[in-house]
């Protein structure tokens, strides 16, 4: 992708250029990289990977974090669910259920429901027990609409638009 597009599509991280984006790329890989990797990968020294890593970290353009396995965890289940409000402001609703451990993903939506959740769960006991205990005791939830992933077909907690 040239530097027009780049901007066009991506607004203030356009300014990275094709360096950046290479190492942006590489810890995407692999975020554990030692810095002497990074370097002879793109081939430059060492203390300029530091300095480009320690300048994407600071501009906020790159976050390097670590992403814990759900099912490594324990959480075999995925269940993706729309919420139905009433009485309550969808934001407020919204923010209480975000506050449940096993919601790692809580969008205020406009379209069929107010609330789209992503919950994990460690068997199907557990999503008897979200669903008709914790999910539906939370003030302002008038209906839940479940629906459990039988195939996973992506999730991907790194996605970025970086791909042409």
């Amino acid at each position: 992708m040239n530097e027009a597009a780049r901007r066009e599509r991506f607004g203030e991280m356009a300014a990275l250029d094709d360096t950046d984006w290479r190492l942006i790329e590489l810890l995407r890989e692999d975020g554990r990289m030692p810095f002497r990797a990074l370097a002879d990968a793109l081939g430059l020294a060492e203390a300029a990977v530091r300095a480009r890593v320690r300048a994407l970290e600071a501009s906020g353009c790159m976050r390097v974090v670590a992403v814990a396995d759900a099912a490594a965890s324990g959480y075999e289940l995925l269940l993706a669910v729309g919420v139905e409000v009433d009485e309550r402001p969808a934001l407020e609703v919204a923010q209480a259920l975000a506050a449940i451990p096993e919601v790692f993903s809580a969008c205020v939506v406009v379209g069929t429901y107010d609330i789209e959740l992503l919950i994990v769960a460690r068997d199907h006991g557990h999503v008897s027990e979200l669903v008709t205990a914790t999910l539906v005791q939370v003030p302002g939830v008038r209906r839940i609409h479940a629906g459990l992933a039988v195939d996973v077909l992506k999730n991907q907690p790194d996605w970025v638009p970086f791909d042409d």
